[in-house]
């Protein structure tokens, strides 16, 4: 697989990278249902023998869950994949989600992520959404303090507007931003990308089949038959009006795929990675079959 230079401190991603949201569980606000820890790690395994080699995270992930999972596996590695995972989400004992970009919180977060991922230093820290919005240059600020300190290798961010770049900019360079973008999701290419490309940001796309819908197999039914755990459930996207709206997009989207002779979520990959100013993509799956068919754009 084709690798992309990430920033000038030796960071260098597979052109696809290994989405680890699903391998939190179920249980929480945002899950995907049940997932068998097994698979995770077979589904890490399968990601590496593809030649993947960053795996994306977040403690959000089943609060601590997904950065566990991969710890345990990836200790164990002789070639170890790049991990990247993110800060600014916090949790209470009740599973009350808040959002914080105190230096203190920070701090605290990665210092847990570090243990939670069995590893000496972050490959690449990122903020995970810029909320509170107020605190966005203090939270930077102590991810460059972070790196400083050898903590972290690398500090980026998700989910930044132009405005939100432009602020933080002036104190440190980001190595790269996660942004969404997909077949039905452009709106980044008015203005986003040609600023990061201008400005030296790497761009690391996520949510590249739409929560499955690009896949061609989240009908009314199958929502229908989600866990009642799987988040999916409450999105608005998946709503009876909003599925039918999308049906002739998704027409259009399965004949570009079948003319390039891909299955449509092999071609949402492709699709993605197509664009010159995105640099990689984040391909989410929970086993190794599902991550091998996913792949195969690349």
């Amino acid at each position: 697989m084709n690798i992309v230079k990430i920033g000038r401190d030796g960071l260098e991603f597979s052109r696809a990278g290994l989405g680890s949201w699903a391998f939190g569980g179920g249980g929480w606000r945002y899950s995907w249902g049940p997932q068998d820890d097994k698979l995770s790690a077979a589904t890490i395994g399968r990601a590496m023998e593809l030649g993947v080699n960053w795996i994306d995270t977040a403690p959000l992930y089943g609060f601590g869950h997904s950065e566990e999972v991969i710890g345990g596996v990836v200790k164990d590695l002789s070639v170890k994949p790049f991990i990247a995972t993110k800060c600014g989400l916090l949790w209470d004992e009740k599973r009350r989600i808040d959002k914080k970009l105190t230096s203190a919180s920070i701090r605290r977060e990665a210092e847990e992520s570090l243990r939670r991922l069995r590893v000496e230093a972050i490959d690449l820290y990122q903020i995970h959404w810029p909320l509170p919005e107020s605190a966005i240059e203090e939270g930077w600020s102590a991810l460059l303090g972070l790196k400083a300190e050898g903590k972290i290798k690398n500090a980026g961010v998700c989910n930044f507007s132009v405005d939100q770049l432009k602020r933080v900019i002036p104190l440190g360079l980001p190595v790269s931003i996660q942004l969404p973008y997909n077949y039905l999701e452009r709106e980044i290419e008015s203005e986003l990308l040609h600023f990061c490309k201008k400005n030296g940001i790497a761009v690391l796309a996520y949510g590249v089949l739409k929560k499955g819908f690009l896949s061609g197999c989240m009908t009314k039914d199958r929502v229908l038959g989600l866990p009642m755990d799987d988040h999916r459930k409450r999105d608005d996207f998946f709503c009876d009006k909003n599925i039918d709206d999308c049906a002739p997009r998704l027409r259009d989207f399965i004949a570009e795929a079948r003319s390039a002779g891909q299955t449509p979520a092999a071609y949402a990959l492709t699709w993605a990675l197509k664009n010159e100013n995105i640099s990689c993509a984040i391909v989410g799956a929970r086993s190794p079959q599902q991550l091998s068919e996913n792949l195969a754009g690349v």
